[in-house]
């Protein structure tokens, strides 16, 4: 994780959206296929569709599924 890219997700609301490239690899230690994976069998958020070629997630929903994993223990 680079601190610029780790801290600019610590800065984003809660309220606003993340796209894949600023999630992987620098806030999610995963590869782009197992994150669709994840979010196909529901152990990731959903993403959010904002327009015919943009999908976001929640800034807020990805910090509570990293707060699971770490109380997990899975990260």
């Amino acid at each position: 994780m680079t601190t610029d890219t780790v801290s600019r997700f610590d800065d984003l609301p809660d309220a606003g959206f993340i796209r894949k490239a600023q999630l992987i690899p620098d806030v999610l230690p995963i590869s782009p296929s197992t994150l669709w994976r994840k979010c196909k069998s529901g152990e990731f958020p959903k993403p959010v569709k904002l327009s015919n070629r943009v999908t976001a997630w929640r800034v807020g929903d990805v910090r509570q599924w990293l707060q699971e994993q770490t109380k997990a223990g899975s990260l």
